[in-house]
């Protein structure tokens, strides 16, 4: 039987046939980009190009079914396209080791693909590809897992809301003397060992050390304790200097401990006003603790060695072993030529030191200790990822592509896409682990989608921004909106605005606009929505002396803004009968006191319309087939 069999019964001959010419995007070759890829060749599809930045790391092998160990420290994409490539010799897989928010992959190039499969867990680089296919109006498919949840989401320009459309939470901080001075949970000693302990002995001397706690100052923040962190700053420059010279590396691990987790504490201590409603930290001596370790020894013998060492609760006697110890293997690596070392969550010498680091400030500042697997865990912003999520999710992405795909070439204006896509998520319910919802339509106030997206080929070392903004404008007489006041961004960079002219006869090139990056045209009266404009260079064809700038064409229009109508300044009725409706100066209040009023449409001659009462949103959505179920608030859809 045909590898094609099965497929070919399930999607039908017109989809299949389709595949092999579908040109795919996929972003992204780790967890969910692995299974992704195996499925999309297995499925069919016949030229696939695979981009990913990263390399293979051993703690990669337990999910990422690709790779083999032989392959650690070698490119993700190169290697998984290799070893897919076995299960369909007939599939071309394109793979390129880069990073997607490169100036070659600008909008010119996202236009050549039919569909892009996103399997990214950087927030940062998810946006920007959102932004990109956008720009290139190719559909999107958006996925990600978390432990045992995952999501996979159709994107469709004018269609559904993008990755933009919903604020995401933004990652969690700390005030500056709160981590350095005052910590309360565990979270605060590690985000410390991470971000300030580590960086300050084995990373750059940085001269500029104190702009953090100027901002700080500035912010308001306890000006003694700034002071005090000033010091110990001051202090650091000693141990650092141990740490690399020929200080014997034990002496050099001992000097660090001593002076973070006592003369450091004990400086704190002498701030006594810190301390009147908040219990004071414990210095931490390094003879005691040795002395106490050492008895214990002696009486119970040498503990048994724990094979799960990840899981287990250091003592304090141990945490001063694991910090003396990696203190010693990062210094030697110092010594033997790295310039500076910074966290890395499969570092185990980086690791073992954030472990030890936090654990003993912990026990310094009388805060529970976490074993090294929930260090690892928190410092890396980990969250488990587990191969079966990552196979169920690969597998929805898929059939989520096979879907907008059959909406593209084969779905009629009858019958809109908002009919039949789906958002599909996976969730905690045994009996229904597979949910799925309604798209929901573009948020109108979305400062990505809702924007007007053109493309400009340019030689930017020769195209002036005037150029660019005049062009785009264009004189209004069937060409853009005419000539009117905007100002001119390049992502947060204010490039022009009505009061702000000097950069107008400036290069694009000399003002950092180049390949891949976006203009943006903004309304200074605010009529008009915003222009994005991707700048892309000239066509390989060009000839030697053509214009330096092709604007589109047609000149794209932004909408106008709806500008919402002045609130009515008429006190509320005290009752709530009724829906009070302002046309002009006259106002009628439409009764829904049992009897229901005329329904008149206004035709010129004077005449009011009534409104009644808008249905609930238990009536809409029963309406749209949603049945809300009060007992625990579940909603189930009911396909006809």
């Amino acid at each position: 039987m045909p590898r094609s069999s099965h497929a070919l019964a399930i999607l039908g001959s017109g989809l299949y046939s389709k595949l092999p010419e579908t040109r795919v995007l996929l972003v992204g070759a780790g967890g969910i980009g692995c299974e992704l890829l195996k499925n999309l060749v297995l499925t069919g599809f016949g030229d696939i190009t695979l981009l990913d930045l990263d390399t293979i790391d051993l703690s990669n092998l337990n999910r990422q079914f690709l790779f083999r160990k032989k392959d650690v420290k070698q490119s993700k994409a190169l290697i998984a396209a290799k070893t897919a490539s076995a299960f369909n010799p007939a599939v071309k897989i394109t793979p390129i080791h880069a990073n997607i928010k490169d100036a070659d992959y600008d909008v010119d190039w996202f236009s050549q693909f039919d569909i892009v499969l996103n399997a990214l867990d950087n927030l940062d680089a998810r946006r920007h590809v959102n932004k990109m296919c956008l720009a290139a109006n190719v559909p999107l498919v958006e996925s990600g897992t978390a432990g045992y949840l995952g999501q996979v989401q159709p994107l469709l320009k004018n269609v559904t809301e993008c990755f933009d459309c919903l604020p995401k939470p933004t990652p969690k901080t700390f005030p500056v003397c709160t981590i350095r001075s005052t910590p309360s949970q565990p979270i605060h000693s590690i985000v410390w060992a991470k971000s300030y302990l580590m960086p300050q002995l084995f990373g750059e001397d940085e001269e500029d050390g104190g702009t953090e706690l100027d901002d700080a100052e500035k912010q308001g923040e306890n000006a003694d304790e700034i002071a005090s962190l000033r010091a110990q700053a001051a202090a650091f420059k000693s141990v650092r200097l141990a740490l690399r010279d020929s200080t014997p590396l034990e002496e050099a691990a001992r000097k660090a401990f001593e002076k973070v987790f006592f003369h450091d504490v004990k400086t704190l201590l002498s701030m006594a006003d810190m301390w009147k409603s908040r219990k004071p930290p414990l210095p931490l001596n390094y003879d005691e603790i040795t002395q106490v370790a050492a008895s214990s020894a002696k009486e119970n013998g040498s503990s048994p060695s724990v094979n799960l060492r990840d899981q287990k609760q250091l003592s304090l006697a141990e945490c001063l072993e694991l910090f003396i110890a990696s203190s010693c293997r990062l210094a030697l690596r110092l010594r033997s030529g790295e310039d500076t070392i910074s966290f890395d969550k499969d570092d185990d010498d980086a690791l073992d030191f954030v472990c030890a680091s936090s654990n003993l400030r912990s026990f310094s500042y009388s805060i529970p200790t976490k074993s090294r697997w929930e260090v690892k865990e928190m410092a890396g912003n980990i969250i488990p990822a587990i191969a079966t999520t990552n196979a169920i999710v690969s597998g929805l992405i898929v059939l989520q592509a096979l879907h907008l795909l059959r909406i593209s070439y084969f779905a009629s204006k009858a019958t809109p896409p908002t009919a039949t896509l789906r958002n599909v998520n996976i969730q905690f319910k045994p009996s229904a682990p597979l949910g799925a919802s309604r798209i929901v339509p573009p948020n109108p106030s979305c400062g990505v989608c809702r924007d007007t997206y053109t493309t400009v080929h340019c030689d930017p070392s020769k195209t002036l921004l005037r150029e660019v903004i005049d062009g785009i404008l264009g004189d209004g007489d069937g060409v853009g909106t005419g000539p009117r006041e905007v100002s001119t961004y390049e992502d947060k960079r204010v490039l022009s605005d009505p009061d702000f002219d000097d950069n107008l006869d400036r290069t694009l090139e000399s003002l950092g606009v180049t390949r891949g990056k976006f203009l943006t045209i903004t309304d200074e009266d605010g009529d008009w929505a915003t222009l994005a404009i991707s700048i892309c260079l000239l066509p390989k064809d060009h000839p030697v002396d053509g214009p330096h700038l092709i604007l589109p064409s047609p000149t794209p229009i932004p909408p106008r803004k709806v500008k919402a109508a002045p609130a009515s300044l008429k006190r509320p009725a005290d009752d709530d009968d009724g829906i009070e409706i302002s046309e002009g100066p006259v106002t009628k209040k439409a009764r829904t006191n049992g009897t229901s009023p005329p329904h008149l449409n206004g035709n010129g001659n004077g005449t009011k319309t009534f409104l009644t009462k808008s249905p609930s949103k238990k009536q809409i959505l029963e309406d749209e087939g949603l049945i809300i179920v009060d007992k625990d608030d579940d909603v189930i859809i009911i396909e006809d």
